[in-house]
């Protein structure tokens, strides 16, 4: 009994362990107290489909300048849709942008979505996974403009 016991429990060991992986700490560094940069942690892509923007008025939103557009709450976005990106109302176009949280940051392209600027934002699986964000949680991060 007890070896059939012994076994279920590494079966159920094993089975829980597959859909894991190993953290990917190369892509994370610390926040620079200077406000120079290294350098993007992730190169993000530059592709935005036409229909997504014709739906977004930049009138609602002011254009802004490189630096810090300001804190946002985030939740996962679409998991199945590729890439490192932000959709949020702080931008009026796209572009390119880091996202910061607990000092570490992680380069993404800022997609505009329909909103006043403190609505929340959602973020892309792999961005939530760099900055090892929960993604079950609302989590608040800082959003800078390149």
């Amino acid at each position: 009994m007890i070896q059939i016991m012994k076994k279920a429990l590494c079966l159920l060991s094993i089975a829980a362990l597959a859909g894991c992986d190993l953290p990917q700490l190369d892509g994370m560094i610390s926040k620079p107290d200077t406000g120079a940069s290294s350098g993007p942690v992730v190169e993000a892509p530059e592709e935005v489909s036409e229909e997504t923007l014709a739906d977004i008025s930049e009138t609602d939103r002011p254009v802004a300048a490189a630096g810090s557009l300001g804190t946002t709450v985030v939740s996962l976005g679409d998991a199945a849709e590729p890439g490192s990106w932000l959709k949020t109302p702080l931008v009026a176009t796209t572009r390119p942008g880091k996202v910061w949280y607990k000092g570490r940051w992680a380069a993404v392209t800022l997609i505009p979505i329909a909103g006043e600027s403190g609505a929340g934002s959602r973020m892309s699986l792999q961005a939530m996974q760099l900055l090892s964000l929960p993604l079950t949680e609302l989590t608040e991060v800082e959003v800078t403009a390149e």
